[in-house]
This record gives structure tokens, C-alpha cells and sequence, in this order.
């Protein structure tokens, strides 16, 4: 029997927008990206035909947008085969209570999320006091109370596949999210790498709106594990991907991405970790 499913007590609309907002760009044949507010989600596929599946699931309140640009790209009434989570923080989960209710398909996450989708757990406190801007001054009115999935719910297969991705392997990228994944297909060494690094500084409230880019670690305001996340960041650019879908900001192509990925770990501690906070460890700096 299907289980009630529910947001957290503290969910709501959360008013930031950037100039991005609404958008959509064809990275690949069979990767588009669309950015919702300030986060972007992922379409993985060609057709209907063959299938598709939607990666993360935007801001609260935003099931009608995703709904008709999966229906823009792919036709109407179509729906994906599955949405695959890189994480459960709230600008990632905002609508999935909808879409799932109106595209009765499955959601997969990896194991280490599922107490903050289940319902049994809070992810930690948003850092207002965080080194940043204006984003994470904000951050404490972002949802954080865990959403309840029910059985709507399921774990990532062990085995690094990713279901009805045939040719991507999510790899575990914890830092930001106890169970974040990254999702990369060896082929094209195309990279979705949600928040373990961003193209944009998310933690400054202009930066956001304009979307400059510029490679970053993880956001600041809910990372909890800097030496992860830095670790994590390190197994990224091993890969040497082509190009890199992140969850905030413009996709990344080539050269200005690996030298990117270069320079951020060399200066990992400058550019990523924040000077101060509650979640910096003093011994990483």
C-alpha cells in the first residue's frame, strides 16, 4: 500500500531568483539542464522511447515548472522513469512530493540520505554565521526538517549503477550530504556533479542573481564535513570529466573545467572551506 507522504513542518517557498531562473541548455544530446530559481535539475535521455529520467527536484513549489519542461522536451503527458537524488537538502527535494504524486514513478537515493527522507532525521542547522554573503545570512529560514517519502523511497543499488541510467555509476561524494552522489558515464566522461563543487559563489546573494561563474566548493551554509567534501572534490577530478553539470550554476565544458577542478583542490582551503563557521574545523586551515 502506498504511504502518506510528507514535507517537514518548516517547508515553504523561499523567495531568491537568479537571472537563470526558467531556463533550460542541451549540454549533451542526452543531458539537459534547468535551472529553478536558483538550482538547477537534470533531464537524462534521448526520448520517450528509450526513456528518461529527471535528476533532483528543484525549489518548494515548483512540480508545474518541472512538469512542463519534462513535457517541453519530450512530450506531453510523458513522465521519467525514475528521479534519481544527488542529495535530500531542500532545494533538491522541493517539489518531489508532487511530482511523484503525479507521475507515480520511484525515487532512488543512496543509503546514507534515507533517515533525512524517511522522515527520521534533520539534516543539521543551516550556518548563518557562515564566512559568505547574503545567502547565508538567509540560510535559516531554509527548510531542514526531514521530508517523509514513505515507500516511495529506494536505495541506489550497491554496485555503483544507476537505474534506467545504463551507462552513468553514481560515486559516493559525501561532505556536503552524508549520502551525496555524483553521477559520471565513462563514455563521454560526462559529469552530474550536484553540490559536491558549484560554479557559483551560492553563498552571495549577487553572485547568485547573476550567476557569475567561478568554480567553488561545495555551498557553504550546509556543509557540514569540509574534509570530505574536499575529498570527495579530489575523486571528482580524477575522473577528468568533459564536462560538469553542477547543482548551482552554468555547466562547465573542456579546458576551463579541468583547470578549474585543478586550481580549486590546490587551493581547496582559500576558495572552498569558509575562514569561519561552525562547521569549519580549525585543522583544516
Amino acid at each position: 500500500m502506498d504511504q502518506e507522504m510528507n514535507y517537514g513542518s518548516d517547508y515553504k517557498y523561499i523567495p531568491t531568483t537568479s537571472i537563470q531562473s526558467g531556463m533550460g541548455l542541451e549540454v549533451l544530446p542526452d543531458l539537459y539542464c534547468h535551472t529553478v530559481q536558483i538550482v538547477n535539475i537534470c533531464l537524462v535521455g534521448n526520448s520517450r522511447s528509450e526513456g528518461f529520467v529527471l535528476i533532483d527536484a528543484g525549489m518548494p513549489h515548483s512540480a508545474d515548472e518541472i512538469i512542463s519542461t519534462t513535457e517541453e522536451r519530450f512530450g506531453e503527458n510523458s513522465r521519467p522513469e525514475a528521479i534519481i537524488l544527488t542529495h535530500g537538502h531542500f532545494d533538491h527535494v522541493g517539489a518531489i512530493i508532487e511530482l511523484v504524486e503525479h507521475w507515480q514513478v520511484p525515487v532512488y537515493a543512496h543509503e546514507l540520505e534515507m533517515p533525512f527522507l524517511t522522515g527520521k532525521k534533520a539534516y543539521p542547522e543551516p550556518d548563518p554565521t557562515v564566512e559568505g554573503g547574503m545567502v547565508s545570512k538567509m540560510s535559516p529560514i531554509f527548510p531542514n526538517e526531514p521530508i517523509d517519502l514513505g515507500n516511495h523511497i529506494e536505495m541506489l543499488p550497491s554496485d555503483g549503477s544507476v537505474p534506467h541510467m545504463p551507462e552513468f555509476q553514481w560515486i559516493h561524494t559525501p561532505g556536503h550530504a552524508p549520502g551525496h552522489v555524483s553521477f559520471f558515464r565513462e563514455k563521454d566522461r560526462a559529469l552530474i556533479a550536484g553540490d559536491a563543487f558549484v560554479t557559483v559563489k551560492q553563498e552571495y546573494l549577487y553572485k547568485v542573481l547573476t550567476q557569475e561563474q567561478e568554480i567553488s566548493g561545495p555551498p557553504r551554509y550546509l556543509t557540514t564535513d569540509w574534509k570530505a567534501a574536499k575529498e570527495s572534490v579530489k575523486k571528482l577530478a580524477a575522473l577528468n570529466p568533459s564536462v560538469a553539470v553542477t547543482g548551482h550554476g552554468f555547466p562547465m565544458f573542456g579546458e576551463e573545467l579541468s583547470e578549474s577542478l585543478e586550481e580549486l583542490i590546490l587551493h581547496f582551503d582559500s576558495i572552498a572551506v569558509p575562514d569561519y563557521g561552525k562547521y569549519v574545523d580549525k585543522n583544516l586551515h
